[in-house]
């Protein structure tokens, strides 16, 4: 039989197709979990609304300013919702994908495993840019005047997505699936507490502040107020302490991932 004649002809598609494929498919996947749009989507969104209107905890506004509490908040929820996304979903998402033979199944089809992180990767920003919008239309209708450039804050979401993605995936890589469960839920829920997010760094102890200045959902929670709150520049401390993380969670999700 002459070349040519098959159609679709045989073999594997590009690359490109098959991470666009992959995201697709993990997007739908992740958008048809409940217990996933609850983490990702309804806790943040639930979080600034209550926050916003009921005076639980006192944050610092400046009433010269006219600001209120959602000037405090929608910068800290948002990077509740990177973490939420990029570490606690993906880890156990990927935790349980391992578990069941998902990823050592799909590591020997024509999918290379660097293609499969990076598809994984591309449904985190996607599902990242749906919470943002949803976050922020929340938060422009609780009275939320941002003040700072849409880049900074964009690069300092994007280094947080890289920091807790490759945490995320270290975690997946390395735990059991039902260790990963309970070990990535209680991490969410103690940056949650302690991470600047809903309470003020400044109310903890000058000795723990220290210690949480160092924590990535810290330095993007507080990276994203300097911006968004007070319209400074590019708050370079704070990249860099994200900018360490995500070296030193994707190194070791290299190093140490395992596919089985």
């Amino acid at each position: 039989m002459s070349a040519g004649t098959f159609a679709p002809r045989p073999g594997a598609a590009p690359v490109s197709r098959m991470v666009l494929a992959q995201t697709a498919l993990e997007t739908r996947m992740l958008l048809r979990n409940g217990e996933q749009l609850l983490l990702t989507v309804v806790i943040p969104a639930m979080l600034l609304v209550l926050f916003s209107a009921v005076d639980i905890v006192s944050v610092p506004l400046d009433a010269a300013r006219g600001e209120e509490a959602v000037d405090f908040l929608a910068p800290g929820v948002i990077a509740l919702a990177v973490m939420s996304t990029a570490f606690t979903g993906q880890a156990i998402a990927t935790g349980f994908d391992r578990r069941y033979g998902v990823l050592k199944r799909l590591g020997a089809s024509p999918l290379p495993r660097w293609a499969l992180m990076a598809a994984k990767t591309l449904c985190v920003l996607v599902t990242e840019v749906l919470q943002i919008a949803l976050l922020t239309a929340i938060a422009f209708a609780l009275g939320w005047s941002p003040q700072g450039g849409v880049l900074p804050a964009v690069l300092l979401v994007l280094l947080g997505t890289a920091a807790f993605s490759g945490l995320g995936l270290l975690m997946a890589g390395t735990l059991r699936a039902e260790a990963t469960l309970a070990a990535a839920n209680l991490v969410f829920l103690l940056l949650l507490v302690g991470g600047g997010v809903i309470v003020p760094v400044e109310k903890f102890p000058g000795a723990v502040q220290s210690v949480l200045g160092l924590l990535p959902i810290t330095a993007l929670s507080e990276g994203l107020r300097e911006v968004l709150r007070y319209g400074a520049p590019m708050p370079w401390g704070d990249a860099a302490v994200l900018a360490a993380w995500a070296a030193l969670g994707l190194g070791a999700a290299a190093r140490f991932f395992r596919w089985e």
